[in-house]
């Protein structure tokens, strides 16, 4: 088989959840496919962290933005190769394309309603993009695929998708997020002292920062510890106008707020944290969750959407709309040590569940199965 990979934005500096995804993706199928041949499609960029092998080719193409790059270079150099199946990994893809397509659609956030909160141009933009081009190119793709059950059901649901045309398969983490990243000291670069709250939030409402931080002050107002809470990627303005809304100036000198945290430097932020807050109001699949549990460390996380899911039945669920719940659920932790010792032990036992290996196995396995479809 010849097939081809939509990573467009691996090379770049600061990578989120997708990029990290098909990096995985491609770096596993790297060592455990030698038969066929991978041509994977990259944008230029400072970090090139895949080099290309015996059967795995990557290839720079330039375009001057997003669109412009998926909707012309990527399906022109998809046809120049020859390649069986065109794999697009984040949400969208070409709209006019030779090669038959599959598409990895994390998520359909971008056709529910709008928070009208959202002031992110970037976020806006993205937006609007996927809302075009996502209906458009559905009925063309030989498979759809998606990270975890409670997203397929919504797809399947809302987007009325036949089901023999969906295929879950869940992410994965890195093999370097273990409990033995507590004895690197990587953490100091953002915090001084172990024992904090550690919460990876931002401008995006369906990260339900604002309401995080008003359960923070509740937990203040109640702990006897008064743990600090370290924050990444939180611009310094959004929380000035969410402490001054909620009137919870009390906060503001037990936060950090370095910025961008290094993929690297974050197993050891993990595993010195007391514990991690993923209480988004929504998220298709949640990989922080599985590196915070992966290096020990308990997690305080919504019961909705697929969070429950992938956290595990025994898994400190809260109401992500309640900052009073989720303030409640910190306090437990920190009050019941035999509790915070149970949730240790299950993160760790949840995680061996996945791993990145699993995930490109199973790709390995859908490749044959649509490129063996669109031969017959």
């Amino acid at each position: 088989m010849k097939i081809g990979i939509e990573a467009q934005r691996i090379f770049r500096e600061n990578k989120h959840g997708m990029d990290y995804v098909v990096l995985q993706e491609v770096l596993q199928l790297q060592q455990i496919d030698h038969e066929n041949e991978y041509y994977v499609f990259v944008k230029s960029g400072p970090d090139r962290c895949l080099k290309s092998s015996r059967n795995v080719h990557v290839v720079e193409l330039s375009a001057p933005s997003y669109p412009l790059w998926e909707q012309w270079a990527l399906p022109r150099a998809a046809e120049k190769v020859g390649v069986d199946l065109l794999h697009c990994t984040s949400n969208t893809a070409p709209l006019h394309c030779k090669a038959p397509l599959m598409l990895t659609l994390h998520d359909i956030i971008f056709l529910e309603p709008r928070d009208k909160e959202n002031r992110s141009l970037y976020q806006n933009m993205g937006w609007l993009y996927r809302r075009l081009v996502v209906p458009h190119i559905l009925p063309q793709c030989r498979r759809i695929v998606t990270v975890s059950h409670f997203e397929e059901r919504n797809i399947v649901r809302k987007l009325g998708i036949p089901q023999e045309r969906m295929a879950m398969i869940y992410n994965g983490y890195n093999e370097w997020f273990r409990p033995e990243a507590k004895t690197s000291s990587a953490y100091i670069k953002y915090i001084g002292r172990t024992g904090y709250l550690f919460f990876l939030g931002n401008t995006d409402p369906k990260k339900n920062t604002e309401r995080t931080l008003v359960a923070y002050a509740r937990y203040l107002e109640r702990s006897e510890v008064k743990r600090p809470l370290l924050m990444a990627d939180l611009d310094r303005q959004y929380l000035e106008d969410i402490v001054r809304r909620n009137h919870i100036e009390n906060i503001k000198e037990h936060l950090t707020l370095p910025g961008y945290i290094a993929n690297g430097d974050l197993p050891s932020v993990y595993a010195n944290a007391f514990a991690f807050l993923y209480t988004s109001l929504r998220e298709s699949f949640g990989i922080p969750l599985l590196e915070a549990m992966a290096c020990g460390t308990p997690v305080v996380t919504s019961n909705t959407s697929s969070m429950p899911e992938i956290a595990g039945p025994d898994a400190l669920l809260a109401d992500p709309t309640s900052a009073e719940d989720m303030a409640e659920a910190l306090l437990r932790l920190e009050k019941d040590t035999a509790l915070l010792q149970r949730q240790r032990a299950a993160g760790l036992e949840r995680a061996r569940r996945f791993s990145w290996r699993q995930t490109a196995e199973q790709l390995l396995r859908l490749y044959q199965e649509v490129v063996g479809e669109v031969g017959r």
